[in-house]
Order: structure tokens, then C-alpha cells, then sequence
């Protein structure tokens, strides 16, 4: 599915929840930014907000592969060659897990209103590999 899902997504549909989960973003990151130490913080080609933003509409559009999402936002959010490379952007993420951790947690409490739940599935075996062709 996420191979063809460029051609079944609307780009201002994508454009208007990136939007939305920047200012979101952006707003809790205000919050906590006195706990983010990092060096070179002048030196950054993107700023923390947008590779969280980035981040989290990857894993509510629901891809699993960081590289597809890499290329999906690079082909429709970012055509103008200004987002980092791959593997920048997972090493960035990677360094940002506590501040996404955290944003995410922040966005599902104020998510609860949806039709939607999660729901955990312990797999049960219901025969035998030795009677599984009977």
C-alpha cells in the first residue's frame, strides 16, 4: 500500500495534517525544550519541531519503512531539496525519541474523542504444526 500511496493521497490533505501536527508540535516543544541538551544546535539544517512533526505524520499515515517515508515526504512535502538526508533525519530521530515519545503520549490524550482504540492481540495457537493439514 504505501508504495502506490502517493497516487491515492490528496497533497493539500497531507500538506493541511502536517500543518497541524506543526503548530502542535511546536507548541509542546516549548515546553520541554530545556531538557533537549544537544551540541551545534546553530548548525542544524532543520529545526527539532519539524523532524517531529515529520515523524509522527509518518507513523499516523501508517508507514513502517523509514526509508519509503523518507521518500514519500522528500517527493511531496519537501520537493525544493530542503530536508536532510536519510540518514540524517533517522539519526535525528533516534536522538529526539524522548521529545517524540513524550509529544505522541501528549497527542493521544487529547486524541481521545475518536472512534478508534487500540486494542492488544496476544496471537493464540489453535493447532499443532503436526495437525495443521489434517
Amino acid at each position: 500500500m504505501q508504495e502506490h500511496f502517493h497516487f491515492t493521497t490528496d497533497r493539500a490533505k497531507i500538506q493541511k495534517q502536517y500543518a497541524a501536527i506543526f503548530f502542535f508540535v511546536s507548541a509542546q516543544l516549548s515546553l520541554i525544550q530545556t531538557h533537549l541538551q544537544r551540541r551545534n544546535r546553530h548548525l542544524v539544517k532543520q529545526e527539532d519541531d519539524v523532524i517531529i512533526a515529520i515523524h509522527i505524520l509518518g507513523k499516523l499515515l501508517g508507514f513502517s519503512s523509514e526509508r519509503a517515508w523518507h521518500r514519500f515526504v522528500t517527493g511531496n512535502l519537501f520537493t525544493n531539496g530542503q530536508f536532510l538526508e536519510r540518514s540524517r533525519y533517522n539519526r535525528r530521530c533516534r536522538a529526539l525519541r524522548w521529545a517524540i515519545k513524550w509529544i505522541r503520549h501528549e497527542l493521544a490524550k487529547r486524541g481521545q474523542h475518536h472512534a478508534y482504540a487500540v486494542v492488544d492481540s496476544l496471537p493464540l495457537e489453535l493447532c499443532h504444526a503436526a495437525r495443521m493439514h489434517r
